[in-house]
């Protein structure tokens, strides 16, 4: 409870079917707004000629540009009730520091940042809007805690990493009486409030009639995925479907496609208890791809689980086909996704074109979650030819672990 807010920990462990979304939580939901629109992409489909139907559920229409705002409202909400009066954060690309930043203003709270160096210097877009919203932000590593010092020292240029981040957050709480960390992803509860995005959907494809073949989605830390996948894993587990689940990853940081299913530290600084997760080493060095969102070592434990059951599967692309997609996209429906989306936007431009081969019919539904109009210098680099493929050759697996 030094960590996390007590009404977050007791739902990290719930067993409850549903958690009621507080009054003031749903009224700052309703001003974002939502729900957001089910959008199928028609002109994609006719560029592809392709018989399967492609549905975005748009989380890019939050004041921040991502689905973040979804948990960052509801971790400000039980933490100032709390009488918390700090939070203290990490961010990778910039979506989950912002969400936080605006999220503890609504609500009366301070919050720090600490934004992955390589993110920090190449999107200033998200630093500015963060540092408006009021929040302070920081490269990580900084030379505001122990362990940044201690990276500094050792190379000055450490581009930094999500595991990174999060030490220095969690060092900065613990020094703090007065804060509490928050987490964008990863953990049950960030998921749990991320599912109002999968709740909404299937109200909105039972409006229409339909029901997805396949449910994808991009995959960091698991939360956008897991919040809208869940509602419709439900109904699989119930034996009333057989919807294909798809998570999409980097190639270069390939945490589910390459990983071990095993125990690990959520972060760099081993501050963290042992997490069971898929994860490739919490020492990894993520490479500085523009995904920023993408680039942490380890997944979400219950989207682990899924994979490693069998009940979900994932793939994993480089950043040029990556980046081919979401051309394609805002070629045909004018949207520009963020880098981290268009990992599963390769993926269903790719299954839509398998059934244009096999002359079979699919609904696939993809969280589109989040927009990449602050993400411009990556496009620039892609239109120039010079965006670098990173893939890792051997992945180190955590000493204290064995291999499946």
């Amino acid at each position: 409870e030094k960590i996390f807010a007590k009404e977050l920990v007791k739902q990290e462990v719930s067993t409850t079917r549903f958690v009621d979304i507080p009054e003031e939580v749903l009224d700052a939901y309703l001003h974002l707004p939502r729900p957001t629109p089910l959008f199928r992409a028609r002109r994609l489909e006719k560029y592809l000629k392709t018989p399967a139907e492609i549905y975005f559920k748009c989380e890019n229409f939050s004041p921040t540009g991502s689905h973040k705002t979804n948990t960052a409202l509801a971790q400000a909400y039980y933490n100032r009730e709390q009488g918390i009066k700090r939070l203290a954060t990490e961010t990778g690309a910039g979506q989950w520091g912002t969400a936080l930043a605006l999220a503890t203003k609504l609500f009366g709270l301070k919050c720090r940042i600490y934004m992955v160096r390589t993110s920090f210097d190449s999107k200033p877009g998200r630093r500015t809007i963060a540092q408006l919203y009021g929040a302070e932000m920081f490269p990580s590593p900084s030379t505001e805690t122990e362990f940044g010092r201690k990276l500094l020292k050792q190379d000055a240029k450490n581009p930094g990493t999500l595991g990174i981040a999060i030490t220095e957050a969690i060092e900065d709480t613990l020094s703090h009486e007065d804060t509490r960390y928050s987490l964008g992803s990863v953990l049950n509860h960030v998921l749990m409030h991320q599912t109002i995005i999968g709740l909404e959907a299937k109200k909105q494809f039972e409006s229409l009639d339909v029901y997805p073949d396949v449910v994808c989605g991009c995959i960091g830390g698991g939360s956008n995925y897991g919040g809208f996948c869940f509602p419709f894993m439900m109904d699989k587990f119930k034996g009333k479907t057989e919807t294909e689940f798809v998570g999409c990853e980097s190639k270069a940081v390939p945490h589910t496609t390459r990983g071990i299913y095993t125990y690990d530290f959520g972060d760099t600084g081993k501050m963290t208890p042992l997490i069971k997760m898929l994860t490739i080493g919490h020492e990894y060095a993520c490479p500085p791809v523009h995904a920023g969102g993408l680039r942490y070592h380890g997944m979400s434990p219950l989207i682990s689980y899924l994979i490693h059951k069998g009940y979900a599967r994932s793939v994993a692309y480089g950043q040029t086909e990556v980046f081919e997609a979401a051309e394609t996209l805002a070629q045909t429906e004018g949207m520009i996704a963020a880098p981290e989306t268009a990992h599963s936007l390769r993926f269903v431009i790719d299954e839509a074109l398998q059934c244009k081969k096999s002359c079979r019919k699919k609904v696939i539904a993809m969280n589109y979650s989040g927009h990449g109009l602050l993400d411009l210098s990556a496009y620039e680099q892609f239109l120039a030819g010079k965006l670098v493929e990173y893939e890792p050759e051997k992945i180190e697996v955590p000493a204290f672990s064995s291999k499946r």
